[in-house]
């Protein structure tokens, strides 16, 4: 099976087109007011634009008001909704729009429970537990504490062009997200390491 590939914290038209032309098959759009890849909604609904069809679309917000949300997705028509904060499923359901849980794992995180946590969600995304960070701190945690589960399990935390043909082996993930991985500083993706990130992971998914 392919691995589907997913770069979160897109800022840029450039990033955007780079993405799209090496064949990834997500973007994320970083709703987290405090992270360096915060977009407004204007900002962010210009960008959507740019992008063609059959490329998935991602907002990805923390801890929000459920009228903070509707807000941003009554202006901005993202594919699929990505929850990184402390969001029970309950929550995550109550808008017109399937979703992501996102889980920051540490050596305590029971994951053999999310997708019972998380009976609704059509995706878990693993990250790793970086105390006081939400993502895209360019951490990874212990890939081989990943059991398979029922749900599709997007990889994330640290991964690069170096390591992700090790950590796709290793978890057999439905999909890898990297964000710092492909980028020149925090916000700045760099078209060469988007290629490179990529080439990586086909050369997993040849064995």
């Amino acid at each position: 099976m392919r691995t589907r590939i997913k770069i979160c914290g897109i800022t840029s038209v450039e990033a955007v087109q780079t993405a799209v032309n090496t064949g990834v098959d997500a973007l994320g759009f970083n709703m987290y007011e405090p992270s360096s890849r915060f977009l407004t909604p204007e900002r962010t609904e210009e960008l959507l634009n740019e992008v063609p069809p059959f490329i998935t679309t991602v907002g990805l917000f923390v801890d929000h008001s459920g009228s903070q949300i509707e807000s941003v997705i009554d202006r901005c028509n993202f594919d699929l909704l990505q929850f990184h904060g402390d969001e029970q499923n309950d929550f995550c359901r109550s808008f017109d729009k399937p979703f992501i849980k996102a889980v920051r794992v540490d050596k305590e995180t029971d994951i053999e429970r999310l997708p019972t946590l998380f009976p609704d969600s059509i995706g878990l995304l693993l990250d790793a537990w970086v105390d006081g960070q939400l993502g895209g701190t360019g951490i990874s945690f212990d890939w081989t504490q990943v059991p398979e589960l029922e749900k599709p399990v997007i990889l994330a935390g640290g991964l690069c062009a170096d390591n992700v043909q090790q950590a796709i082996r290793i978890v057999k993930p439905y999909g890898v997200d990297v964000s710092s991985g492909v980028e020149s500083s925090p916000g700045i993706k760099d078209g060469l390491l988007i290629e490179a990130f990529v080439r990586s992971v086909s050369r997993a998914d040849l064995g």
